[in-house]
């Protein structure tokens, strides 16, 4: 592991345990084992690293969609575990992102959200991409943006029910399933 690396891995830890507000590079540096002048080194202060901690979770999400799902699956199929790992992985890192949204909002970062995002982009457009060559979903979708907007809904359905609402199992089941219904009704999607 890289020393910027570690410095991410243990703001994350960090910013978990003591909240943003709290945490002081001190205690970054020292879960991180490593000087403090080596902070500064890749990141001019403790919000700075919120994008870093950001583009490592749009990996985590891009890793786990790529090894849960399958392309022998029909699209309906591999659409509904993409909301199910989205929905995973917002409830077991609900405070990572709620950090990473209150860290980044307060500092000049907000801007680097769509290049952070790029990757989850391109994934969902080529997913979409193929699906459309498939005939399996309307023609005349616009992958690009409707990437981004998926994307948008998918994470905002989940973060409405892990971090602002409740997550009772009822409650969960039937958000995915309005979503995943909402989704099909959107892409035109033809079962297949």
């Amino acid at each position: 592991m890289s020393k910027e690396e570690k410095i991410i891995q243990a703001a994350i830890e960090v910013f978990r345990e003591k909240g943003i507000e709290k945490t002081k590079v001190s205690d970054i540096v020292k879960a991180a084992g490593i000087a403090q002048g080596t902070f500064y080194l890749y990141f001019p202060s403790r919000l700075s690293v919120m994008p870093a901690i950001a583009k490592v979770m749009v990996e985590k999400i891009i890793a786990a969609i790529n090894d849960g799902i399958s392309k022998q699956e029909p699209f309906a199929k591999q659409l509904e575990k993409v909301v199910d790992i989205v929905f995973s992985l917002t409830e077991e890192y609900r405070d990572v992102f709620a950090l990473i949204y209150a860290g980044i909002t307060q500092t000049e970062h907000m801007k680097e959200w769509e290049n952070i995002y790029a990757p989850y982009y391109e994934w969902m457009n080529h997913f979409l991409d193929e699906a459309q060559q498939q005939g399996t979903i309307r023609a005349s979708l616009n992958t690009t943006r409707s990437s981004k907007l998926i994307i948008g809904l998918v994470e905002s359905a989940a973060e409405q029910i892990y971090l602002y609402d409740d997550s009772e199992e009822e409650t969960i089941r039937l958000q995915k399933l309005e979503l995943l219904d909402f989704l099909h009704h959107a892409l035109d999607l033809r079962h297949t």
